[in-house]
């Protein structure tokens, strides 16, 4: 068969992605002069920011092959790293966590990392850093927004009946994948309750996210202030944590709070809550505060993120 010239466009992004793998040293033996791959170290860090997991749950968010999958694993408990016990809530289930040392070797691997990156951006001027970054997020949001468009779910809003099934959705998904009680549950039940008993129409928004038939995730946008307003209870079902739903519900919750007329978006999180975070951050949210406290029957650390808009 005969070769065809690559067209410009692929040949620039193939070199660009030529160039980034070597600058991040993402095809070295050991990732940052570490013993580990850089999908050892991906596997890492979705275990070192989540209490618990299941390898079916590490699985859909890294896109990993199962038996691969399973033999990093393997690997990470014969180290020492990892920690497996069963569910209570499903017996077919192992529970996944790193260990004492597993977060220690974690720990040293995120430093060196946060220190390659201050090396490779330090001789720049801070304006062609924020080019950099802004430019980076225009990559993600295009290339986000062009799976959203060919996507097999739609957006719609709320109707009666789906109140319910996000509140039961809540309680079931964030007890089974993190132990949380049903005080949670209750707490979904109250923001929702409130939601549609004293909604403002112009300022205040829900959509669902609908595929064959079936909800598979929401976010609502609340009002806090006249010049502040609250994204919540954003939720993806696991089966269609692909499709990159989440990213499209924090985009709409957005765009929304901006037509509104709000300044600033806030939402409160958990630390634990690993895949949720990473949309945030795309999206452009900061982190403004953390603090432990103890709630729905487990330790964690409630994060509060903020958008100028």
């Amino acid at each position: 068969m005969p070769r065809h010239e690559p067209q410009p466009h692929i040949a620039q992004v193939r070199q660009f992605n030529r160039f980034y793998t070597r600058q991040i040293g993402a095809l070295n033996r050991g990732f940052l002069e570490s013993k580990f791959s850089l999908t050892d170290v991906r596997v890492l860090y979705e275990l070192r920011h989540r209490d618990r997991t299941t390898a079916s749950v590490l699985g859909q968010e890294l896109f990993l092959d199962a038996a691969y999958l399973s033999r990093i694993l393997r690997e990470f408990e014969r180290k020492g790293l990892l920690v497996k016990t069963p569910s209570r809530a499903d017996a077919r289930q192992t529970i996944l966590r790193l260990s004492a040392k597993g977060r220690r070797v974690f720990d040293d691997i995120e430093a060196r990392q946060q220190l390659a990156v201050t090396d490779m951006l330090r001789h720049l001027p801070t304006d062609d850093q924020r080019l950099i970054v802004r430019s980076m997020q225009e990559i993600e949001r295009l290339l986000e927004d062009k799976r959203s468009a060919d996507a097999p779910y739609r957006l719609r809003e709320l109707r009666p009946g789906d109140i319910g099934w996000i509140t039961h959705r809540h309680g079931v998904l964030y007890h089974e994948e993190y132990g949380w009680d049903e005080t949670f549950e209750a707490l979904v039940a109250e923001i929702v309750a409130d939601y549609v008993q004293h909604r403002d129409a112009q300022r205040e928004n829900c959509w669902v996210a609908e595929y064959d038939g079936a909800i598979v995730g929401s976010i609502f946008c609340v009002k806090k202030s006249k010049a502040v307003a609250k994204l919540r209870l954003l939720y993806v079902e696991p089966s269609a944590r692909h499709l990159g739903i989440g990213t499209r519900l924090v985009d709409e919750c957005i765009q929304f709070a901006r037509r509104a007329g709000y300044r600033r978006l806030t939402l409160w999180t958990q630390s634990l809550l690993g895949a949720a975070r990473r949309v945030y951050e795309r999206a452009g949210f900061h982190l403004v505060a953390e603090e432990p406290h103890h709630s729905f029957g487990a330790d964690l650390v409630a994060q509060t993120w903020e958008l100028d808009l």
